[in-house]
């Protein structure tokens, strides 16, 4: 055996060894080669089973919490101007569609006319997110300029991804997806599929509750039984930057709808919580989530309530009150949510909280469970279609290739071992069409010593010894084996680039299959037609 042969064959033992412990590991018994070929190799969501889902991430929500935080911070500001300029009312347009977002505004009336331009440099130079435009002679409209609108937008389902994403890790489930879905960014929508679900109730009210934690002012403490109550105590018209909001409030028959007139504008959010965890409420021993704030918005939290003692606070979680308190004392970091449930309810708000607030509300477009019957009934399928083109090329190869044919059952086996390996090494999940790309890769690895094969045959008919005929074989045929393997190499990259979900699974096993087709139908087919031929001396025939 020369050298050259030597390292050959110890690379493709290495290869082989490698793929080998990828798939099973270090097993010490055979069912435990079995668990560990399931758990090395995940399956994707249409063989496991679970929850599909796509959600569509109202920006507009965003849009109107980032013009929320403008007013407040200009207000600050032209309150720090010396002299301190004070208009009349700031408020901001409630967009109530995604299209809408593109004309938000802020009006700010009675802007004294010889302040105007200190209005204005007050706006140039810390909201340069925003154009300020006189619209009379005491009114000012400020427009987000459509970059800054842009990013808001991108950003927002950026943060909803992250949010969901931190959310589902919370809970424990193995493999999720959770990425950007759609053909456009304008389309904001999110794609997660979520294998094994067993949970699904619970998961869904998980991911689609916003956990918009706000703490509002109380500006009227009169609680009306209705909407239209609270607007006719206000003769029709609430204050400027004002909303109503209900709160059902525990009473002996059962919940009492009660509605409150709060500031618009809270005073700390969900964005300033530090830390959440379960616990009991010292007064009634009902489950209560406990919130602790940062350290900049404990400081905040604490002026204002210093100021306010006496007064109402209404804690609100996705546009409802869950509890309307009296400053009794100065509160500085802490606070909590009653009136829940129980310990379950308890648990999964902390974790919502912890895992951050979206920053908007999602809207589910699609949603679809798999069941696990669905999934074992496809890889059944699946595996018996595979076996069976296998044995049936096998026969073929064997019957029309004679000795040939057992090289290239080798090469063949080996590649899908390389597949099984790669799948395992990086964690993609096994899908049904990935299932139908190694049936496919079959065919096509198998095509690859075809075309060396058929060469060498043809070389042999012309009259050239063995060796040559392998030498020219193998050099003639590698050229069409990569220009081959190469245009569906490119074809599985861009169906990975652009397709999405069982599509991408499809390209991802094709084009790893394709790469280790390139290295078992060349350099293993001719190591082992070398290994077959080492140590003869008269070489007359080949069996192929």
């Amino acid at each position: 055996m020369t050298g050259s042969l030597r390292n050959r064959l110890l690379v493709t033992l290495l290869v082989t060894i490698v793929a080998i412990v990828g798939i099973i590991g270090f097993p010490t018994s055979l069912d435990e080669v079995m668990s560990n070929v399931r758990e090395r190799i995940p399956l994707g969501l249409d063989l496991k089973g679970g929850v599909h889902l796509i959600l569509q991430v109202q920006v507009q929500d965003a849009i109107r919490s980032e013009a929320d935080r403008t007013v407040r911070r200009l207000e600050e500001e032209l309150g720090r101007v010396a002299p301190p300029i004070t208009p009349g009312t700031i408020q901001r347009s409630n967009p109530v569609t995604i299209e809408e977002t593109d004309s938000i505004l802020i009006t700010v009336e009675g802007v004294p006319s010889d302040r105007a331009a200190d209005f204005r440099n007050v706006v140039d130079q810390f909201f340069p997110d925003w154009l300020a435009a006189s619209r009379a002679s005491d009114t000012w409209e400020l427009k987000m300029r459509p970059a800054s609108l842009s990013r808001v937008k991108s950003d927002t389902v950026a943060q909803t991804i992250a949010t969901v994403e931190n959310r589902i890790n919370g809970l424990g489930l193995s493999e999720p997806t959770i990425q950007q879905h759609g053909r456009a960014d304008a389309e904001y929508e999110i794609l997660v599929q979520l294998p094994g679900l067993t949970d699904p109730a619970r998961v869904l009210q998980i991911l689609s509750m916003t956990a918009q934690l706000g703490i509002h002012e109380v500006t009227d403490p009169t609680p009306y039984p209705n909407i239209d109550a609270a607007r006719a105590a206000h003769s029709g018209t609430l204050p400027p930057n004002s909303e109503i909001r209900l709160f059902q409030s525990p009473a002996a028959g059962g919940a009492q709808n009660q509605w409150y007139v709060l500031n618009a504008i809270p005073v700390v959010t969900g964005s300033d919580l530090r830390n959440a965890i379960p616990g009991r409420s010292p007064n009634d021993g009902t489950w209560q989530a406990e919130f602790v704030l940062s350290p900049e918005a404990g400081a905040r939290f604490g002026d204002y309530t210093g100021a306010n003692v006496g007064n109402p606070l209404a804690v609100v979680l996705d546009d409802r009150i869950r509890s309307v308190a009296t400053i009794r004392d100065r509160i500085t970091d802490s606070g909590s949510i009653s009136g829940l449930s129980g310990q379950q309810e308890a648990m999964d708000l902390t974790l919502v909280l912890k895992a951050g607030a979206l920053p908007a509300s999602v809207e589910t477009l699609e949603e679809r469970t798999v069941g696990a019957s669905l999934g074992a009934d496809s890889i059944r399928q699946g595996v018996r279609s595979a076996l069976l083109g296998l044995v049936l090329i096998i026969i073929a190869m064997l019957v029309y290739y004679r000795g040939a044919g057992i090289n290239a059952v080798l090469a063949l086996l080996l590649n899908l071992l390389i597949l099984l390996a790669v799948l395992s090494y990086f964690g993609f999940a096994l899908t049904l069409p990935g299932i139908a790309g190694i049936i496919l890769l079959i065919g096509m690895a198998v095509d690859s010593n075809v075309l060396i094969f058929e060469r060498i045959r043809e070389e042999l008919s012309a009259g050239k010894g063995v060796v040559g005929a392998l030498n020219a074989g193998f050099a003639k045929g590698f050229l069409t084996i990569i220009d081959t393997n190469l245009t569906t190499i490119i074809a599985a990259a861009f169906l990975f680039l652009f397709g999405r979900g069982a599509v991408r699974g499809f390209a991802v096993t094709l084009a790893i299959g394709l790469i280790a087709n390139l290295f078992t139908s060349v350099f293993v087919s001719r190591m082992i037609f070398d290994f077959g031929l080492s140590g003869k001396k008269q070489i007359k025939e080949l069996s192929i």
